[in-house]
C-alpha cells in the first residue's frame, strides 16, 4: 500500500510538473519609447522579465523601440504596434486618444504622478575644463558659443530644452516674451546642428566632437560621462531649467489585441516598485518614490525648476510653440 501511495504522489507530481510546463506562456511585449532611455530599459527589461517568472511562471520578452520623442508618437499612430508607450511628455501621448482612440482620454490617471514614474531636468554638457566657461543659459547666447540640441519638431528634450530656456527668459526678463523670443533666436542661432533626437545630439557632440555644449537630459549628460570618460567632458548643471515629468502608459487598444493587458499594466506598475526605483536612480533619473530620492540625493543637484503647467499646459504650449507657424518656427530663421 505505501509503494502504491508513493507512485500514486509521483504521478500527480508529474502530471502537476507537465501541466505547469505546457500553461507556462512566453509573452513578447514592445516597448516604443524615447531617445536616451535605451540603457535603463535594457536592464529595467531583465529585471522584470525576472520579476514575471518568479510570480507566474511566464517568460516575458520586451522589445525595445527609440527615437525623438515626437517621432515615436507618429509612428504608433501609423501603425507602429506598441504595448506600452514611454515617452517624454505628455501631449505626444495625447495624440494617441486624440488621433485613433488607442488610449483611453483619462490615461494619466491610471499611475501615480501622473503617470511619471520619474522626473528628469535639462542639463549642459562641455568639453573638459570647460573653455568656454558656460555656466548658466546666458553664456549660451554669447557670439562665438556653438550649441547642440536636438529638433523640437520630432524630439521631446528638445521641447523641455526649449521650455527650460523660455522660463529662464522670461524670469531674466520680467516675463517679457518679445524678450524672451530675442533670447531663444540668438540661442537657436547658435545651434550648430539640430538632431531629430536627444542622442543623435550626443553622437553629434560627443563622437564627431562638434559644438562647444549639448543641452540634454540630465541622465544623459552622465552617460556622456560614462561612455565617453570624465576626463573629457563634465556636466555643468544651470540654476534654472524644467521639471521634465516623461509618463508611460498601457496602449490599450493594441494590448487587448495582442493579449497583453495584464502584462503590459504590471510591467509598468513595476517602474514604481522599490528595485524599479532604485534603477531608475541608478540611471541618473530622479526616483518619484521619496525614499529612495532621498536615498540619491545627493547625485542630484539641487536647482529652480519651471512646470510646464506655468505655461498653461503641454496644449497651449505645443500650440504656441511647436505647431506649423508657432513661435518656434518664427525664431529658427535659417
Amino acid at each position: 500500500m505505501k509503494k502504491t501511495l508513493l507512485k500514486s504522489i509521483a504521478a500527480s507530481l508529474l502530471v502537476f510538473s507537465v501541466a505547469s510546463v505546457v500553461n507556462a506562456a512566453e509573452i513578447n511585449l514592445l516597448n516604443v519609447s524615447y531617445d536616451p532611455t535605451r540603457e535603463f530599459y535594457k536592464e529595467y527589461n531583465e529585471l522584470f522579465a525576472k520579476y514575471w517568472k518568479e510570480k507566474t511562471g511566464d517568460t516575458v520578452n520586451v522589445k525595445q523601440s527609440h527615437g525623438g520623442g515626437g517621432k515615436q508618437a507618429r509612428a504608433v499612430l501609423d501603425g507602429l504596434e506598441a504595448d506600452v508607450v514611454t515617452l517624454a511628455i505628455s501631449y505626444d501621448i495625447d495624440q494617441l486618444y486624440n488621433r485613433r482612440k488607442l488610449i483611453p482620454e483619462n490615461w494619466q490617471s491610471q499611475l501615480p504622478n501622473n503617470s511619471s514614474p520619474y522626473t528628469s531636468t535639462m542639463v549642459f554638457v562641455v568639453r573638459k575644463g570647460n573653455p568656454q566657461k558656460i555656466k548658466d543659459w546666458n553664456d549660451l547666447v554669447r557670439t562665438g558659443v556653438s550649441i547642440v540640441t536636438p529638433n523640437p519638431k520630432t524630439s521631446g528634450g528638445a521641447r523641455w530644452n526649449y521650455l527650460a530656456a523660455w522660463g529662464y527668459a522670461l524670469k531674466q526678463n520680467g516675463n517679457n516674451e518679445d524678450a524672451a523670443k530675442e533670447f531663444l533666436r540668438k540661442l537657436f542661432k547658435n545651434a550648430s546642428v539640430l538632431d531629430t533626437g536627444a542622442r543623435g545630439s550626443t553622437t553629434t557632440f560627443a563622437e564627431r566632437e562638434i559644438g562647444d555644449v549639448l543641452i540634454t537630459w540630465e541622465n544623459e549628460a552622465y552617460l556622456v560621462l560614462k561612455e565617453f570618460g570624465a576626463d573629457k567632458y563634465e556636466v555643468v548643471t544651470p540654476s534654472f531649467s524644467v521639471l521634465a515629468e516623461p509618463p508611460v502608459t498601457v496602449v490599450e487598444d493594441v494590448a487587448r489585441k495582442h493579449g497583453t493587458t495584464e502584462v503590459a499594466t504590471e510591467y509598468l506598475k513595476h517602474l514604481y516598485s522599490k528595485e524599479g526605483q532604485e534603477l531608475i536612480a541608478k540611471h541618473h533619473y530622479r526616483p518619484s518614490d521619496k525614499e529612495v530620492l532621498a536615498k540619491y540625493a545627493k547625485q542630484f543637484p539641487t536647482l529652480e525648476l519651471v512646470n510646464v503647467a506655468q505655461f498653461g499646459g503641454w496644449t497651449e504650449v505645443q500650440n504656441k510653440h511647436f505647431a506649423d507657424g508657432g513661435v518656434f518656427d518664427k525664431i529658427y530663421e535659417r
